[in-house]
């Protein structure tokens, strides 16, 4: 597969699961601060922050608030993170590979940017944004649903997963951390009760309310940090989603378990090795906000690493080969 296409498919998967993301953060912000007193009124401040994008924010709006927050999560096309930014960005990666991907995933795709950008024309977006996210999310199954049933399971299809996945491990980990940031900042405090509202809407933002009560019953924090950090089985916990993106990797290269190629196969075993290995009690132990930046550090050297091995690498591998053709063409011609 030529590296062009392999990128494309990988970025265009990342972008739509990005743009489902942040929804999903907005979403549980709300959940969060609805009917709450003015001591959460500083929520919104790590909303931004845990999405990495405090300096740009500051630079374009200054302190943090809701309506500002709203429109640069959302439509601030100077943002590359927001909702409408990824979803264009997701369109012109497929415009570049429409060869490859099936129809139905393009028309899906162009719905899906139309409603974006017809919602950041309306007012009422920004006054109500739930029900805005809640088609962002909805939009986002539809494209990943159209991929799974219509596009065969072969090299592009798991590039595309392997994508998806990464970004869907990474801001499960990041929309966690929004709970703990501001509430429970001090490692010493981890683990303490929290008001069972406030879990129930961080689990339903993640769509995980259903299957962990089915699983546990009983809402803890203890619990809850364990379902979607360590969770095998639901598909929003980060350890399922590097154990398949892993499965994804070897399909493309061919190695066995236990085995790997090249720097990405190596970095994304050892994360989830080590996530294999370890136990809610040993994050609570070490801090949960700690554990993620941890965490998150580490997955964005298995992006690098996909980056450098996959897309650079076999683009300069091509070059090398047209550059080769070229001499001997002229070599011949002499």
């Amino acid at each position: 597969m030529l590296s062009r296409v392999a990128s494309s498919v990988y970025w265009l998967s990342r972008y739509v699961e990005r743009a489902e993301n942040v929804a999903r953060f907005i979403d549980v912000n709300y959940n969060l601060t609805l009917g709450e007193s003015d001591s959460l009124g500083d929520q919104w401040a790590p909303l931004v922050y845990t999405t990495g994008d405090q300096i740009p924010y500051e630079e374009r709006y200054g302190a943090p608030n809701r309506d500002n927050v709203l429109k640069f999560l959302l439509f601030d096309e100077k943002n590359p993170n927001s909702i409408l930014s990824c979803v264009s960005y997701a369109r012109e990666n497929a415009r570049t590979i429409r060869e490859i991907i099936p129809t139905v995933v393009w028309e899906q795709l162009n719905q899906f940017y139309f409603m974006v950008r017809s919602a950041a024309g309306s007012p009422v977006t920004l006054d109500q944004p739930q029900e805005f996210c809640e088609r962002v999310r909805l939009a986002s199954h539809m494209l990943v649903g159209a991929t799974e049933a219509t596009m065969s399971h072969g090299e592009a299809w798991h590039f595309s997963r392997v994508g998806r996945l990464i970004e869907r491990g990474d801001k499960t980990s990041r929309i966690v951390d929004v709970q703990y940031y501001i509430l429970l900042p001090d490692a010493r405090d981890v683990g303490s009760a929290l008001d069972v509202v406030r879990w129930s809407a961080l689990l339903r933002s993640a769509s995980a309310l259903a299957m962990y009560r089915r699983q546990y019953g009983k809402i803890t924090p203890e619990r809850v940090a364990n379902f979607l950090i360590l969770d095998t089985y639901f598909p929003r916990a980060m350890h399922f989603c590097l154990r398949k993106a892993q499965e994804s990797l070897r399909s493309i290269t061919g190695s066995h378990a236990g085995t790997f190629q090249n720097l990405a196969e190596q970095r994304m075993g050892l994360l989830c090795s080590t996530m294999d290995y370890t136990s809610v009690e040993d994050i609570i132990q070490q801090g949960l906000h700690q554990y993620i930046d941890g965490f998150q550090n580490q997955l964005n050297s298995v992006g690098e690493a996909i980056h450098e091995d996959f897309f650079i690498a076999q683009q300069t591998e091509s070059q090398s080969q047209a550059q080769t053709a070229n001499e001997n063409s002229q070599s011949q011609t002499s």
